[in-house]
């Protein structure tokens, strides 16, 4: 598997930058886990977007879906122009039926409702769910080819559930929009010291700090995450790419 960030910024993205959206590429299928502000315009010096396979969306919250009527629009000029450009299935949750509603574009798009209590099987990848701690509702996603998986927490609060959720990962891709000194509970935000704990406590190999506060140096993070995980730490950026 190959997984590449294309936009890790919490919020909203920094200039010349992108909110959350992850690229997972597998046997030649290509996975977008969410789809935030200014992703498909970083997403088009990796991949076309017409040659995306599917997109899976964890909640509705704009720094996540802000760009999906854009790749809808992309889908539809590109067609236009003569690229062969099938329906693109969009998954999402359901809870939400007017958010949902727009993941249907013309027949560019088609929106498909998963079920957060069952697995999902998209291209090579078996997908399970589990609801986050966050103001709306949210499911973080453990994804697995082959021998190999990833875990991403989307955005959440701490929440003990996940340590068993993401037991032996080969990667962790975990939220950490707050500082160590800080308290994310009521936003429904994990801090860097919960990020780490989080990682040790299901024994992952690699953990990826992403979903980036603007403010502070984003290295303590690291090094605040590093007090309580002796693996392997990474901070997210553009382009980024994680081959295992």
């Amino acid at each position: 598997m190959k997984f590449t960030v294309i936009g890790c910024w919490g919020g909203y993205p920094k200039a010349n930058e992108a909110s959350a959206g992850y690229l997972l590429e597998h046997d030649g299928f290509h996975l977008l886990i969410d789809c935030g502000s200014a992703v498909l315009s970083k997403l088009q010096s990796i991949l076309p977007p017409e040659n995306l396979d599917c997109v899976i969306i964890s909640h509705y919250h704009p720094d996540h879906v802000a760009d999906i009527g854009v790749l809808q629009h992309a889908r539809l000029i590109q067609r236009l122009l003569g690229k062969d450009s099938p329906i693109l299935p969009i998954y999402g949750h359901g809870q939400d039926e007017q958010e949902f509603a727009k993941l249907t574009y013309k027949d560019i798009t088609v929106g498909i409702e998963y079920d957060p209590d069952e697995t999902l099987a998209i291209g090579p990848f078996s997908i399970t769910f589990l609801q986050t701690k966050h103001p709306v509702d949210c499911y973080g996603m453990r994804i697995e080819a082959g021998e190999k998986s990833i875990i991403y927490t989307a955005d959440t609060a701490y929440n003990e559930e996940f340590v068993h959720f993401s037991k032996n990962a080969d990667l962790l891709v975990c939220e950490c929009n707050f500082y160590g000194n800080q308290n994310g509970q009521e936003a429904g935000h994990m801090t860097s010291i919960e990020a780490g704990r989080l990682a040790e406590k299901a024994n992952v190999t690699k953990l990826l700090l992403t979903h980036l506060p603007h403010y502070g140096n984003l290295n303590h993070l690291v090094t605040e995450a590093g007090q309580a995980f002796k693996g392997t730490i990474l901070l997210a950026k553009s382009k980024l790419s994680i081959h295992f």
